[in-house]
């Protein structure tokens, strides 16, 4: 279904939503954006039809908050929307979902529900853009979707996840490897804003579950490069007094292109990563020990840092 409407949906996108290189682009070419309409509306409708099929209910407010940051993207992507306006909408969303969960949902019990719930929410708009600025090149967000949801779906069927979150990380898992063929090196469409802010939302739900369900070392393992290297980034950022708000070239996986790197070594690598952390993950679920745990996160933190400091070094020629 996802490859189905990238496919005819790319005439219109290069018509009306086309993407010119700047100096910012990693890409050389226009190149039409928006194929993220395919993606999400992929997801939902096969996540939504499995679940009704088994008797099961995606949150409503997960629906409903994907749809209008999905919305929020695609505006952005015709014109331009001011930062505020952004955030105020994503801040929306991302609380929607959030203040509707369980109270029995609770990731540190010793905090009052609010502050964790608030916590919680500016962790979300974080991840809903960072999962936004690292969409920088070719595959990159399928190198990173993919093992992860795949991850998820392995660790549903282990029982360590609810089958809500099973059935929306499958289903995207699915539609990103839809959407795939149409973003490989070079690309003939990218996600574009409407895609990876909700995929941002779908996943960061996902990984919330996960730690809702008292994994919250594998919810951190799972998505630790696009944490680090986006984190990294933006605290940079903010200590030269950039505009951190503002499109750039600074992350790691930018850098490294810049430096000799090929896109298809800096996706293959950044895949690699990805089944690393996933493998580190799905071991500290299954093991059940403290030390087990702390060593996987420490394991994971190093192989995140090599890769970084491999990105960040310029290529031998």
């Amino acid at each position: 279904m996802s490859a189905l409407i990238t496919w005819t949906s790319r005439p219109l996108l290069q018509r009306y939503a086309l993407a010119r290189p700047n100096a910012r682009s990693s890409h050389r070419i226009p190149t039409p954006q928006g194929a993220g309409i395919a993606v999400i509306s992929a997801t939902l409708v096969v996540a939504l039809a499995w679940a009704a099929w088994a008797n099961l209910a995606v949150p409503p407010a997960l629906v409903m908050a994907t749809i209008v940051i999905a919305l929020v993207g695609f505006a952005d992507d015709i014109v331009s929307l001011p930062v505020l306006v952004r955030l105020v909408l994503q801040a929306a969303c991302v609380g929607a979902v959030v203040f509707t969960a369980p109270e029995t949902a609770r990731i540190v019990p010793a905090l009052p529900l609010a502050l964790e719930r608030g916590l919680i929410v500016l962790a979300g708009i974080w991840f809903v853009n960072l999962v936004n600025f690292m969409d920088g090149l070719d595959l990159m967000t399928a190198a990173e979707v993919v093992p992860v949801t795949a991850a998820l779906l392995l660790l549903g069927l282990l029982g360590e996840l609810s089958w809500p979150a099973v059935l929306v990380a499958t289903a995207l898992c699915g539609a990103m490897l839809g959407f795939a063929p149409f973003n490989k090196p070079v690309a003939k469409v990218f996600l574009g804003d409407v895609g990876s802010l909700p995929i941002g939302l779908l996943l960061g739900w996902c990984l919330l579950e996960l730690a809702w369900h008292g994994q919250p070392a594998a919810a951190l393992l799972l998505p630790a490069y696009y944490l680090a290297d986006a984190t990294i980034t933006l605290f940079r950022r903010i200590a030269r007094r950039e505009q951190f708000w503002s499109a750039h070239r600074s992350h790691f996986y930018q850098r490294a292109t810049d430096s000799g790197f090929t896109i298809p070594r800096v996706i293959g690598e950044v895949f690699a990563l990805n089944l690393v952390l996933a493998g580190l993950a799905i071991v500290t679920v299954r093991a059940g020990s403290m030390t087990v745990t702390l060593i996987a996160l420490l394991a994971g933190a190093i192989a995140v840092a090599l890769v970084l400091r491999r990105f960040s070094r310029p290529q031998a020629s």
